[in-house]
């Protein structure tokens, strides 16, 4: 039997380090996935992807990233509804933008929160999941077998995940109560007030070249 693993992570270099160990413990790229909010262009223009963009034809930014290698070699520019621009990679986002690009087993569901119910989270987590790339954080997703699960979770804690329940306490306090994928996505502004929130509002500063 296998479990779905996911965790927010505040920061896209929490993220990259956790995949990085997730790939050390022999996971799969195929069932690795890593969803990271874009609305400050670090990882590249999103000119020209609409919000349904397609994950394979959006444009390959792994190379850009520090000459990443394994799943983040090939990471895509996309828009999902709710999220607005992202960077991803791996079945997650496939399966939340739709069948049409890779979604396995008939599970594709066009939404974020529609992919995370279907690989096991609750409808909680689903919604702060997907709420906090909204505002700027990065989700990484690991399907495991059932005996690694442990080991999955450990590498994510080290990595300074966020805590579900915490987070999305913090958000209902400002008047959240749900993901909406219909409402705006997170202007650049937004990302960095929100970032700086948690002290991480440094972490992604647009420029011609990305050192993550």
């Amino acid at each position: 039997m296998t479990q779905t693993v996911t965790r927010l992570f505040d920061t896209y270099a929490d993220a990259k380090s956790a995949v990085a160990e997730l790939e050390s413990l022999g996971i799969p790229h195929g069932d690795l996935s890593l969803v990271a909010n874009n609305a400050d262009g670090a990882h590249g223009d999103h000119e020209g992807v609409d919000d349904h963009g397609d994950v394979t034809r959006g444009t390959s930014t792994g190379a850009v990233l520090g000459g990443a290698g394994g799943l983040l070699a090939g990471l895509g520019l996309l828009a999902i509804p709710g999220l607005g621009p992202i960077v991803a990679a791996g079945w997650l986002a496939a399966t939340a933008a739709g069948a049409g690009i890779g979604a396995l087993g008939g599970a594709a569901t066009g939404s974020i929160v529609g992919a995370l119910k279907n690989a096991g989270h609750t409808e909680e987590e689903a919604h702060v999941y997907s709420e906090g790339v909204r505002r700027g954080g990065t989700l990484v997703s690991a399907r495991v077998p059932d005996d690694l699960a442990p080991q999955a979770e450990a590498v994510l804690a080290r990595h300074n995940a966020v805590d579900a329940a915490t987070r999305g306490s913090a958000y209902r306090q400002d008047g959240w109560s749900s993901f909406d994928e219909t409402a705006p996505a997170y202007t650049h502004d937004q990302v960095i007030a929100e970032r700086s929130r948690y002290g991480t509002a440094t972490e992604h500063v647009p420029t011609s070249t990305s050192s993550f």
